[in-house]
């Protein structure tokens, strides 16, 4: 593996975030019907993409235990959320905006691992690389656009959604820079997929789903939520 491959691909999945992210800002008037895809893109990647690695690279873990861990990210999330909004009674429009800073945050650090990954599949091989690239640079288009929605549905403005999508668009050239330095075990990187496969059903199906279907048409949003657990769907298969 060499760094004049990696990194020039984990340039351009800085660029395919960046394009997903800068729609979600300029789609406000829209953004229903892009907060129901983004739910069905965070879903999908949970479920045809992290999940399946996760299991499918476990040595030492079956697949019962690895979905002990998908719901123990779960869980932990709820945890999390539920912290940050026991502060947000008091009315502080700033409370409210950590919520999504959570989500934001949990997005960029998969990006990282997004970036990560390339490193080691070509570490493996550069036929998986590629493999493993291609997935990495079609769904992270979605990874921004899914960082801005979080970060604008929970009150924050323009100025710190596009902060965000800067630091997830970002995190995958560092992930991979990291993989040039850092060798991890396949069943440590199985449990941080399994981790991160319950952080984002929680994203997902508690988070940008209701808000989508909030005050607005629910077929428009229902199908558009379809349409985007389709695309990972088929961008996971032919990836595969």
């Amino acid at each position: 593996m060499h760094p004049f491959i990696v990194l020039p691909i984990a340039l351009a999945t800085c660029g395919a975030t960046m394009i997903g992210g800068l729609f979600a800002i300029h789609m406000r008037d829209r953004l229903h019907l892009i907060l129901g895809f983004s739910a069905g893109a965070v879903i999908g990647v949970a479920f045809f993409d992290l999940m399946p690695e996760a299991i499918e690279s476990a040595k030492l873990l079956n697949a019962r235990d690895m979905l002990a861990i998908v719901a123990f990210g779960f869980f932990f999330y709820v945890l999390l959320d539920r912290m940050v909004a026991l502060h947000s009674h008091d009315g502080h429009p700033g409370h409210r905006e950590r919520r999504g800073w959570i989500g934001a945050g949990s997005l960029s650090v998969h990006s990282f691992m997004d970036g990560f990954a390339i490193g080691v599949a070509f570490q493996a091989s550069q036929s998986i690389g590629y493999v493993v690239a291609a997935a990495v640079l079609v769904h992270d288009f979605s990874d921004g656009l899914n960082t801005v929605n979080v970060v604008v549905k929970n009150g924050a403005g323009r100025n710190a959604a596009f902060g965000w999508l800067v630091v997830d668009a970002l995190a995958p050239l560092l992930g991979a820079s990291a993989s040039l330095l850092i060798a991890l075990s396949q069943n440590a990187v199985a449990v941080f997929l399994a981790i991160f496969s319950g952080f984002f059903l929680y994203i997902g199906a508690s988070d940008l789903l209701p808000e989508s279907h909030h005050a607005h048409p629910r077929l428009f949003t229902t199908l558009s939520t379809f349409a985007g657990a389709a695309c990972l769907f088929v961008v996971t298969r032919v990836a595969g």
